[in-house]
């Protein structure tokens, strides 16, 4: 059977397109990727989306939009697509269980993966002390000295998160100025947990089966020193979760998707929402008010499209 709709990600881009086509009577599908809810459902507090003054947690707010989007009769399906064929209409996807789809319209909205150091060290000692996910791995990090890598709005969440288990947090930033809203920096500041290490990046992350230390270099004087901790957070951005469309759907030098106004990709009934293609607001409520826009352009390509059908065109 082919859909009418077909959803790649279940972050709230994904899901707030799933919303608006299943109350639109698309029978949409939803194929979330290796994780429900992306992003978002890694984080431990949500304190500025709209309607949850007192916050909620990122893994709440993507079980009750789901349950929303269920509601209505969107289907969610817990698999990857590994390949897809996007020049032939129907759009032809198969998926990392073996399924395969034919959708007439698609939303892309498979959001962005962390960034990673790329130093030594890294990628052994993943799951070791190595982590970017603090609302994953905090737990297991009680009364140990550990340290944050970035300077954004995450770096600054995830920290103060983590004061409820580290003895000590300490953020390595490679400048001396923060990126972060002010609210977070101020809390930061006023944390006697934190400490801020400026001026520096990691260049090294060591230890024998764990995380015992990291090989710190000031970027001004490029003096090096070797730093202990017990376990270090990465939060310095990241990549636009999109190659599986390279050399179909065009994009830019960083790998974001390229749209229009109204979230159309260079192929007609493809469209993008979310961190795919914005590389500039990155927040939850602009992926689900951009989620929302992509689907309604959707349902209006594929009703122009059903109506060339009938007449013969």
């Amino acid at each position: 059977m082919t859909e009418n709709l077909i959803i790649l990600g279940s972050g709230p881009a994904g899901l707030s397109a799933a919303i608006y086509a299943a109350r639109g009577n698309l029978n949409p599908l939803v194929l979330t990727g290796q994780e429900l809810g992306g992003q978002i459902a890694l984080t431990n507090e949500v304190e500025n989306y709209p309607g949850f003054p007192d916050g909620i947690a990122g893994p709440e707010l993507v079980q009750l939009m789901q349950k929303q989007a269920e509601k209505f009769g969107a289907r969610i399906e817990m698999d990857t697509v590994i390949e897809a064929n996007l020049r032939v209409h129907p759009f032809q996807l198969k998926t990392q269980s073996g399924a395969q789809y034919e959708t007439k319209a698609l939303i892309v909205a498979t959001g962005a993966s962390p960034r990673r150091l790329n130093v030594p060290g890294e990628r052994e000692l993943t799951g070791r002390g190595v982590s970017y996910c603090a609302t994953c791995d905090g737990f297991f990090f009680r009364d140990k000295e550990i340290a944050v890598v970035g300077g954004g709005d995450s770096a600054l969440q995830e920290s103060l998160f983590l004061t409820k288990f580290a003895s000590k947090v300490h953020i390595i930033h490679r400048r001396d100025q923060l990126r972060a809203q002010k609210i977070l920096q101020d809390r930061a500041r006023a944390n006697p947990k934190i400490n801020f290490v400026w001026n520096t990046v990691v260049k090294e992350i060591r230890g024998s089966g764990k995380v015992e230390a990291l090989l710190l270099e000031n970027t001004q004087t490029h003096a090096q020193t070797e730093f202990p901790v017990q376990g270090i957070f990465v939060y310095i951005g990241h990549i636009p979760n999109t190659s599986l469309f390279k050399g179909q759907l065009e994009m830019d030098e960083e790998g974001y998707l390229k749209v229009d106004a109204r979230l159309h990709t260079n192929i007609p009934g493809v469209f993008a929402a979310g961190e795919s293609h914005d590389r500039v607001f990155r927040q939850a409520v602009v992926s689900a008010g951009l989620g929302t826009m992509a689907e309604l352009e959707a349902e209006k390509w594929l009703a122009e499209w059903e109506h060339r059908q009938a007449m013969g065109r």
